[in-house]
């Protein structure tokens, strides 16, 4: 198992040289290994670039850390950002969560114990939002796809049968044309072979599946209707229901889940998941736990049988013991990490299997 904060780049910007060899320390003694520092603005905006994440004093020599978390925050695809406030700074820390920071801390006695923890979660956000990058640029690719099937029957009404005539008509010139010079036969041939080629092109798009492009002149992206090799299919799962209220939660678990074998479903009502949970192929439910709150459900309403098949995977934001004690076969904390998240699933769904 990898180290908690393995792979991620944090750049610590501070410039007192004390704090920075504490937080430096404590970083390291919990497994985030590229950890660079710097003590000023520029040096912090040069350096910006290679990081995952940013520890962010709230003032420094040129300027303030506002104001820095602004310049961070224009750039595309930037890091995330941890603000570090002095102690009963509370209103700068809002201001800078407001502006977009991902979290803060304080200068205090519990920044050895927080420090990574809150590194921790930030950085499974991160991963969160990739994943929720991905999922829709899935979707997009799925509407490009519908576009092409559009585009294909159009082709086929519109072009192919046209196509045809003029090649049969090519062909028949061809067989009855003792008439013809040499010069006029072989430009028959050149367009007989020219239409031959449209055919193909047509044939190609008619087994189009994927939406892959190439670049062309000026650095125009075009459709490759070149062969490809076929993507190795995931090992079928059975079927996995989702129920989350969230929207992007939602979209982020069924791509994770698509892309290793679970045909997923997404329930909105409770009645209509627990009645599709009882079909013969359903090997998996992920659902959002309760908030553990007196006189809420600890499984958000869903009742499982105590005979099933499937297997129970409870999302949760704190202590799942509830979800546990309601039937949950595995708990996962919120925000998950993407990177592990379908090999836990994979787990828990093998927990039922015979």
């Amino acid at each position: 198992m990898a180290e908690l904060g393995s792979g991620v780049r944090v750049l610590v910007v501070d410039d007192d040289p004390t704090m920075v060899r504490l937080v430096q320390g404590i970083l390291r003694a919990n497994g985030f290994g590229a950890v660079t520092a710097v003590g000023t603005a520029r040096e912090a905006l040069d350096a910006v670039g290679d990081a995952d994440i940013v520890l962010l004093d709230h003032q420094l020599p040129d300027a303030s850390g506002v104001e820095i978390l602004d310049a961070i925050r224009g750039r595309p695809q930037p890091p995330s950002v941890v603000m570090v406030t002095a102690h009963g700074n509370e209103s700068l820390a809002a201001s800078a969560l407001r502006r977009g920071a991902d979290d803060y801390l304080a200068k205090d006695a519990s920044l050895a114990e927080l420090l990574p923890q809150v590194l921790e979660r930030v950085r499974r956000t991160r991963e969160v939002r990739k994943a929720l990058a991905a999922a829709e640029r899935d979707l997009v690719r799925a509407e490009r796809l519908g576009a092409i099937g559009e585009m294909t029957v159009t082709l086929h009404h519109e072009i192919n049968n046209p196509l045809m005539s003029a090649l049969a008509g090519v062909q028949l010139l061809l067989v009855d044309g003792d008439h013809l010079e040499e010069s006029e036969r072989a430009t028959l041939r050149s367009v007989e072979t020219s239409l031959h080629r449209i055919t193909e092109i047509v044939r190609r798009i008619g087994d189009l599946r994927q939406a892959r492009t190439k670049t062309y002149v000026g650095g125009v992206e075009m459709i490759d209707l070149g062969p490809a090799a076929e993507p190795a299919a995931a090992v079928p799962r059975g079927t996995a229901l989702v129920s989350l209220p969230d929207e992007d939660l939602a979209r982020v678990v069924a791509l994770l889940l698509r892309h290793v074998g679970f045909a997923v479903e997404r329930h909105d009502d409770l009645s209509t998941l627990a009645a599709s949970a009882a079909r013969v192929g359903v090997s998996l439910v992920v659902l959002a736990a309760g908030t553990g709150a007196a006189g809420t459900h600890p499984l958000g309403g869903f009742e499982p049988p105590a005979a099933r098949d499937y297997s129970i995977v409870a999302l949760v934001q704190g202590d799942g013991a509830a979800a546990t004690a309601a039937g949950a076969d595995r708990v996962v904390q919120l925000p998950f990490d993407p990177g592990t998240f379908t090999t836990d699933i994979i787990d828990a769904s093998r927990l039922r299997q015979p």
